[in-house]
């Protein structure tokens, strides 16, 4: 039980929330707000409760629109956290009739990519500067050659990642062009709905599309904040006939992709959030959240295809990401296959019983999908499978969770030593020495709790553990 619990309700309660909490479950509203369906939850014990999370979230559960539609259950991953942008981290959003830009952000499908590779650790650290120096020159430095064509970029941004590779395979590009094109056509099939959603290139940025060939800086880029790319090995089997149907053995090598649509995204996310405000009924309040929903049909099916152009771009951008490091495997250690495990987003709106789910920072986790969440670059990361927990809204959380703030980790009075911010052994590859410290394990909650109360609660079960070797961060 969370220490001090009554003097906690009553906290909240002076912040305008009527909040119970059963032992496993918080539910919250605003005080007040009877119509509003009751925000939930899902906590350990032993993690701390964020009174502002909490507040965003009961905001979230009350949105309304002067035209209709009604949001319908809200739920919060056990990673749950304070967002920038009004809408905390680890939120799931089911709506009827209206849609929320604000609900998925800026940072569209942000999401995480999973290989494994039969090469052992060993052989692996024995050209382990070799291996570094490559990656810094493809993530950092720009020594990746990413070029497509007009109309492949048209086809991605359209119909993503088959329509990228129908395209690719008559013109391949750049380090497309050493690509085994074939291996990327059988593996889309273990991209979430196989990285093809319904987008279209309208939705470019101003003279994306106006040459005959695309180079595209962001590209196979990393990004910044709890974005990575890290190679793990294999530590643990805990579901031995699922890591056999899947292609997962101890010992092997992984590398582990979090990254999502870069400024393709900024640019559909923005403009959005502007055109919600702009569409807003004249006359009508905002809301106090600042957050706006979409509830004209014309307008939500709009958003929705932009939404799509901005997550395909996504798609590509993790698959161009592991490329690279799958080319530089195959450079230094011979015939690598090193086969996709999955790719599953975390920001994103799908369909989902009749109306819409959306979520900000939380993994699908449908009956037998495989689900990725990382651990911070000191703790293990976990292979899961989904167990489709409608009363979770199938969702389950997309890492552990921040426990400070990237300023407080950053200013000049944190403790900086390697003990005190969990670095000591981490090998992390980057060129910015405040990322380091913003990133490091001290910034984070403890994985082992919030992984143990989403198996407890039938969310997911564990499939394997992966531990860190070295991790990139931009």
């Amino acid at each position: 039980m969370q220490p001090n619990l009554n003097r906690l309700l009553r906290a909240l309660a002076r912040e305008g929330l009527e909040v119970a909490y059963d032992g496993r479950l918080y539910t919250l509203r605003l005080q007040g707000d009877a119509n509003a369906p009751p925000a939930e939850v899902l906590l350990p014990p032993d993690l701390p409760v964020e009174g502002k999370a909490f507040r965003q979230l009961a905001q979230l559960a009350a949105l309304k629109h002067p035209g209709g539609g009604a949001v319908l259950r809200v739920r919060a991953t056990p990673d749950f956290h304070p967002g920038d942008s009004g809408v905390a981290i680890g939120s799931v959003l089911h709506t009827q009739g209206m849609v929320v830009p604000g609900a998925v952000g800026t940072d569209i499908n942000c999401g995480m990519r999973l290989h494994v590779a039969d090469l052992s650790v060993d052989t692996f650290l024995s050209r382990r500067g070799d291996f570094v120096e490559r990656m810094k020159g493809h993530y950092f430095f720009g020594t990746r050659d990413v070029a497509m064509s007009s109309r492949a970029a048209e086809a991605l941004l359209r119909d993503g990642i088959p329509g990228w590779l129908l395209e690719t395979m008559e013109h391949p590009l750049g380090c497309a062009a050493r690509a085994d094109l074939s291996q990327l056509d059988r593996e889309s099939t273990r991209i979430h709905l196989g990285g093809a959603l319904e987008g279209t290139p309208a939705w470019a940025p101003v003279g994306y599309l106006k040459s005959d060939v695309v180079r595209d800086a962001g590209l196979a880029t990393i990004g910044g904040g709890n974005h990575f790319v890290e190679v793990q090995r294999v530590e643990s089997i805990r579901d031995r006939t699922r890591a056999w149907e899947w292609g997962v053995r101890e010992g092997q090598l992984a590398f582990m992709i979090h990254s999502g649509s870069r400024d393709m995204g900024k640019h559909v996310g923005g403009a959005w959030q502007d055109r919600a405000r702009a569409a807003w009924p004249a006359g009508k309040p905002f809301p106090d959240s600042g957050i706006l929903p979409l509830s004209e049909p014309a307008l939500v099916a709009e958003y929705l295809r932009a939404e799509a152009t901005a997550a395909n771009y996504a798609f590509l951008n993790r698959l161009l990401l592991a490329e690279l490091l799958r080319h530089t495997l195959r450079e230094l250690f011979g015939d690598v296959e090193a086969p996709l495990i999955y790719d599953v987003p975390h920001n994103i709106t799908l369909p989902w019983e009749g109306g819409w789910l959306a979520r900000k920072g939380a993994c699908p986790a449908e009956a037998d999908q495989p689900v990725i969440i990382p651990g911070s670059m000191g703790a293990p990361s976990y292979l899961m499978v989904g167990c489709g927990e409608t009363r979770a809204l199938a969702s389950a959380s997309h890492g552990a969770g921040r426990a400070r703030s990237r300023f407080s980790m950053a200013r000049g009075g944190a403790d900086r030593r390697d003990e005190a911010l969990g670095l000591t052994g981490v090998d992390c590859i980057t060129l910015r020495a405040e990322r380091r410290i913003e990133e490091a394990p001290a910034a984070y909650k403890p994985i082992g709790p919030v992984v143990a109360s989403q198996v407890e609660a039938g969310i997911v079960r564990e499939v394997a553990r992966l531990s860190p070797l070295l991790t990139f961060k931009a």
